[in-house]
């Protein structure tokens, strides 16, 4: 078993540098690209609405995420409550926009990472860490003190500051964030953040600095590297066959790529003309075309399959 990168960075007593640097960019909050610059340590709150404690929807082994991160026995699974995104056709837009969750201390939460790893789980999966870096990591310490020995999962909606990815390096061994729009229109519209491409260019480019490509066990379980997630959205307004040629010919060919077709219209998409209906076969097929004809190599396997059988 391959040891995770930040048993390293405690040994040597980085991550208390790391933490004291996150918590001090809270006190006019700049860890995203929104810098609403408000003071969350005095619990003030701003885009993400979270102060200075994490708030908590559920943890769980979750067996409906990536082969490489399941394995036989689940990822688990920490969803956070808010986004720093807030995508109003969420699927999770009760936990995302109506903050579904309770808040929680640094020991729960490292309680919380040390139970899931007991039952057997591959990884810890954050969903959405964005806005709460600064309590993963105050929430590492204890967990590590607790005998925790599986890798850190950095799930996140791709809209990260490069300067606060940096602070992860050497700590998250898995990075796993979505790319969802190319065209700042579209960004705009449904995040509410014109510069979305611009930001997730440069973020996806800093974590495979820091972790390269996806590499896997005997098992075929993922101990390091990238993942990139990629929903194909109605009419192709995701524009999916410009981020595949990113993902290619910037970032590698050997990019793990889950292009998902399970778009479906939730939160407020159902008053959109746009996006109030589901994905069509024909526009999924044609963005594993695109996918397939930029060069990536390592397409999920369930995309194939979902092609094959017309899903």
């Amino acid at each position: 078993m391959v040891e995770p990168s930040y048993l390293k960075t405690y040994r040597e007593g980085e991550l208390a540098k790391r933490i004291e640097r996150a918590l001090n960019r809270m006190e006019a909050c700049n860890l995203c690209p929104r810098e609403c610059k408000v003071n969350r340590l005095e619990g003030e709150t701003g885009f993400c609405k979270t102060g200075r404690r994490a708030r908590i929807a559920s943890y769980n082994a979750h067996f409906g995420e990536e082969a490489p991160l399941v394995g036989q026995y689940g990822s688990g699974t920490i969803f956070i409550s808010s986004c720093n995104l807030l995508c109003n056709f969420c699927q999770n837009y009760e936990i995302s926009h109506q903050e579904e969750g309770v808040e929680v201390e640094p020991a729960q939460m490292a309680e919380m990472m040390v139970q899931l790893s007991e039952k057997g789980c591959h990884n810890i999966n954050f969903v959405s860490p964005s806005h709460v870096v600064p309590q993963i990591l105050e929430a590492l310490v204890s967990a590590i003190e607790m005998g925790l020995r599986i890798p850190l999962v950095y799930n996140s909606g791709g809209y990260d500051k490069k300067e606060t990815l940096k602070m992860l390096d050497g700590i998250f061994d898995i990075y796993m964030p979505d790319f969802k729009f190319w065209e700042g229109k579209w960004s705009k519209r449904y995040c509410d953040a014109q510069d979305y491409r611009e930001v997730a260019m440069k973020a996806i480019r800093e974590m495979h600095r820091q972790v390269g490509d996806l590499a896997m066990d005997d098992r075929g379980v993922a101990f390091r590297g990238l993942l990139v997630r990629h929903l194909v959205m109605p009419g192709d307004i995701a524009g999916t066959e410009k981020i595949m040629d990113f993902l290619a010919r910037d970032i590698s060919v050997n990019t793990y790529v889950n292009v998902m077709d399970q778009y479906r219209p939730c939160g407020e998409a159902h008053g959109d003309a746009f996006v109030n209906r589901r994905l069509r076969s024909q526009e999924f097929g044609r963005a594993m075309d695109a996918a397939k004809k930029a060069g990536l190599k390592r397409l999920d396997p369930r995309d194939r399959v979902r092609l094959v059988l017309g899903l």
